[in-house]
């Protein structure tokens, strides 16, 4: 392939091969240690089928990728290293070898396969190696142990994480690793797609700053390392990882752009569970974390919001000002299909019209709208400052709160995205045991996956910049959406990028810089280059927020936007 775009595109899907092949189909995890071996390729067909009975024969399992073409196979393995996985070594080697094949093709020896190396090459040849490595370095300072007088090729495994003195299993309940905070962090196989200076969600911060420390990579290796308690000591205390995850926006867009799904917002989140263990947290986690209970306690107002400056938030960032809430002057009215619109915090304290917009559009479609009288929230503002335990009763009280209707099968349409997709999957990490909130999870839609299939198409006309909430892309996906503004008949570019502000994350002292410099890397320069009359579409409250912040243009909802289109 001489064609760049091909050479870059081919190079991508040979990075998320690396990255999906560590783990098998039933989510067992799958190591390297017999990579890149190469026969002819006129001979692949008989080695792979030898191959596979040489796994059977040693009782394990492999995930099989490379570049058939040239005969070239990687293949991770769901090695046992407590025992077998020398044998299987040396059995391989010689089958590779049995086919005129190469132990590596593609790439160096290394430790992974200079001790089998006699196994292909005859003594002669071994002791050429030895003279030239003599000559060119007398002292044998340059990568002692490869080649030449060889380590064994067991010798310093370091994989399983499990020292006493910190405990693996999780506080959340981290499906798709059985619980354990280890196997988690041992998802990262140093990929390095987060090292990502081009474009799109993945990785933000570092996008930003350029240092790996602040990229999903760097921070999973530091929490792996944390585990081991050899090169990051302090455990749960540890300065160092707690530094590198501050400029984490938890913007989860590592959830869906990494190959494994590595999800640093959640290992963030229990890390700060663990690492402020009764002790005196940062102050935004009390001003920022708890904003959903003073908001219901009516502690914010005009001159509170001034006292919060002492409350860890920027002075560099404007703060929004509390108005009668949603809530409390929504009034039920029509008939039809019955919906409980979710009051989220935000909505329902500081945007109350876009409840009101969605109101009317969903009634509109011949939907029944109710709203619950009681205090409802999600969780997540406690969720990302680590308080979990906080998080798991409040998630747990909304679910009782609602069970009348999703006992009855009633949807629940969310209008802020990152509290509709909380609800859909990191609830269920928190207190995924609670029958209610499970059903809750099973009821949440967000407003254009309900509303989008019951809206007749509007004739054609006006544009929109469309922001995406992080969240919404890792957990939700962005079809519904789509679709929905093609049938309002407006033509929708939508961006690819976190905004910057990410809940909690823009608002807190010392972060200011790096959030907005988030925002330019596509939010602010697509919003300041809109044409005129393109409305700006962002269903964030964050992304709104960071959009007033950083440029002249007044965002909307989309159910605002729908509202406007269908003159309600």
């Amino acid at each position: 392939v001489t064609d760049p775009r091909r050479q870059r595109a081919l190079w991508r899907v040979r990075e998320d091969g690396a990255g999906l092949a560590t783990r098998m189909a039933d989510g067992g995890e799958a190591w390297s240690g017999w990579e890149d071996a190469a026969v002819p390729p006129e001979r692949l067909g008989a080695y792979l089928r030898e191959f596979d009975a040489l796994l059977a024969g040693h009782g394990r399992r492999g995930v099989t990728y490379g570049h058939y073409g040239e005969g070239c196979v990687h293949v991770r393995i769901d090695f046992d290293f407590r025992r077998g996985h020398r044998s299987f070594l040396e059995d391989a080697a010689d089958l590779v070898v049995a086919h005129g094949g190469s132990l590596s093709g593609e790439h160096g020896d290394g430790q992974a396969r200079s001790e089998l190396l006699p196994r292909m090459y005859p003594p002669a040849a071994l002791r050429a190696f030895g003279r030239f490595k003599a000559a060119f370095d007398p002292e044998n300072r340059m990568n002692p142990g490869r080649i030449v007088e060889p380590l064994k090729v067991d010798a310093d495994l370091r994989v399983l994480v499990a020292p006493p003195v910190i405990p693996t299993r999780a506080r959340l309940a981290l499906r798709a690793d059985g619980g354990d905070l280890a196997a988690a962090t041992r998802r990262c196989v140093g990929v390095g797609k987060c090292l990502n200076t081009s474009g799109g969600v993945m990785c933000p911060s570092y996008r930003v700053t350029r240092e790996e420390k602040h990229s999903t990579r760097g921070r999973a290796r530091l929490l792996f390392e944390m585990l081991g308690g050899q090169v990051v000591r302090g455990g749960w205390r540890s300065e160092e990882v707690r530094d590198a995850l501050d400029l984490c926006l938890g913007c989860k867009g590592c959830k869906r752009d990494c190959p494994v799904d590595v999800d640093m917002a959640t290992y963030k989140a229990e890390f700060l569970h663990h690492h402020y263990r009764r002790r005196v947290r940062p102050a935004a986690h009390y001003s920022m974390g708890w904003l959903p209970l003073w908001l219901r306690l009516r502690l914010v107002n005009r001159v509170s919001a001034r006292l919060a400056r002492f409350g860890g938030v920027d002075p560099a960032r404007p703060l929004p000002v509390p108005v009668r809430s949603f809530q409390s002057r929504f009034r039920p009215g029509g008939g039809g299909e019955r919906v409980l619109l979710f009051p989220d915090t935000f909505t329902n304290h500081f945007e109350p019209g876009v409840g009101f917009d969605a109101a009317a559009v969903l009634g509109h479609a011949g939907q029944g709208v109710e709203v619950p009288r009681g205090a409802v929230c999600c969780g997540l503002t406690w969720f990302s400052i680590g308080q979990l335990g906080v998080a798991r009763r409040v998630v747990r009280r909304t679910a009782r709160v609602l069970r009348p209707w999703t006992r009855d099968g009633v949807p629940v349409v969310g209008l802020e995205p990152s509290c509709t997709a909380f609800l859909r999957s990191d609830a269920l990490e928190v207190a995924g045991d609670d029958p209610d909130v499970v059903r809750l999870a099973e009821s949440v839609r967000t407003f254009a996956e309900h509303v989008s299939p019951l809206l007749e198409p509007v004739a054609g006309g006006g544009s929109a910049v469309v922001q995406p909430h992080c969240h919404q892309y890792a957990e939700l996906g962005l079809d519904a959406d789509r679709e929905l503004l093609a049938k309002a008949g407006v033509s929708a570019s939508v961006l690819e990028g976190c905004c910057g502000l990410a809940g909690n994350f823009g608002f807190e002292r010392g972060h200011h810089d790096v959030s907005m410099a988030v925002g330019e890397q596509a939010l602010f320069p697509a919003v300041r280059t809109a044409g005129a009359g393109t409305a700006i579409v962002a269903d964030g409250f964050s992304c709104r927020t960071q959009v007033r912040h950083g440029t002249s243009a007044e965002p909307v909802h989309t159910a605002t936007l729908l509202r406007r289109r269908l003159g309600l």
